[in-house]
């Protein structure tokens, strides 16, 4: 009987792979899904994490707190009193709504949706974050990428051009870059964001670390959105994104969010958190300390050329080396980093390190050192 099943499924294996090929639009069959490795028990400074735990008497508060949750029931569909955290502990501005996703990618997400039309582009430089491209692409528009200039900054010159060519619909400028971790230079942010005919979205992901903000612009270009996460202040398993305009965009690109897109835990476990805002500042602060160090650390490695970071990782290269080789060389001494140096281009043999803890970092260096060529 099991042979009498295997051949009926292998004969139906050519009509799946036809039907797959009719309905499946060819922008989705060719693209990659987003891989996310499994760490197992290596020392993960891959995903951009806040590498400290909650300390113990806030853990034990929380989860007392969250003994109080009608999981029974569904959410507030709008979250009001979680906005109303978040604008108080994270100063957002009073003349400015506010938009949940979960995490930054839904939100992506929502506004490529609210704008896709037939033959609109997204616009962003690259190297970027890849979900700019690739959410772009699952909506139906058009992308246009725009190499960033060798070190890193935004190819004013070009990014015009592609502007005034492409007339974008939609346009992502992240600030600080990932996976690059510079700020770009505002005047050539400002250049864009004039220019644009559309949407300018600016992904503060990593505004914690950066020491920089263009939340005040808000008031002043009417075409302009900032986006932010909590993940990179230490609650990434919440995925709580938010999105920060003018209420005539954000009512609009509302409409493409689903029903109770923030579950009860989350907005309850990041009202609670941001109660305790100090408690995440205080991290930031150690992470910054601790990036700076890791900086000068890698700069004495031979052969090694790091770049300056504003975010809470940093983006290195090793003379002589191929990314692929030091990668694989770093998993089997035990820790896990982004090997981003397969892709052509400004990026080549690139690898990613999250700041970690000062022991994480410690074991990061010492097994760099044992995997150079």
């Amino acid at each position: 009987m099991n042979n009498n099943n295997s051949s009926r499924d292998a004969s139906a294996a050519p009509e799946i792979s036809a039907l797959v090929s009719q309905w499946i639009r060819p922008e989705i069959r060719e693209i990659a899904a987003y891989h996310v490795p499994d760490p197992g028990k290596l020392v993960k400074l891959d995903a951009m994490e806040n590498p400290y735990p909650w300390p113990d008497a806030l853990r034990e508060e929380w989860l007392a707190q969250l003994k109080t949750v009608a999981i029974n029931r569904y959410p507030d569909p709008s979250a009001g009193e979680l906005k109303s955290a978040l604008r108080g502990a994270l100063a957002i501005p009073d003349n400015q709504d506010i938009l949940l996703g979960n995490g930054s990618d839904e939100l992506i997400q929502m506004i490529a949706m609210a704008v896709a039309g037939p033959g609109r582009v997204v616009l962003a430089p690259e190297p970027s974050f890849v979900m700019y491209r690739m959410i772009a692409l699952m909506v139906g528009m058009r992308y246009v990428g725009v190499s960033l200039t060798d070190d890193f900054n935004l190819d004013s010159n070009a990014m015009l051009a592609a502007v005034k060519q492409h007339k974008p619909a939609l346009i992502f400028l992240a600030y600080p870059n990932n996976p690059t971790g510079n700020l770009f230079d505002q005047n050539a942010v400002l250049a864009v964001v004039q220019a644009s005919p559309g949407l300018v979205v600016v992904d503060e992901a990593y505004f914690p670390f950066a020491g920089s903000t263009l939340i005040d612009w808000l008031q002043r270009y009417p075409n302009l959105l900032v986006m932010r996460t909590v993940s990179k202040m230490g609650l990434a398993g919440l995925r709580l994104g938010y999105l920060v305009g003018n209420e005539q965009w954000l009512q609009h690109i509302d409409k493409t969010r689903l029903p109770y897109n923030i579950n009860v835990l989350t907005q309850l476990s990041a009202q609670f958190a941001l109660q305790h805002i100090g408690v995440f500042d205080a991290q930031t602060r150690q992470i910054c300390k601790d990036r700076e160090l890791l900086y000068q650390q890698l700069r004495r490695i031979d052969g090694a050329e790091v770049f300056p970071s504003q975010a809470n990782f940093i983006l290195f290269r090793i003379a002589g080396c191929a990314a692929q080789d030091i990668f694989e060389r770093l998993k089997s001494r035990g820790v896990l980093i982004k090997n981003l140096g397969n892709q052509p281009g400004l990026l080549k043999d690139c690898l990613r390190v999250t700041v970690g803890t000062a022991q994480e970092n410690q074991r990061f260096l010492q097994a760099l050192r044992e995997s150079i060529c």
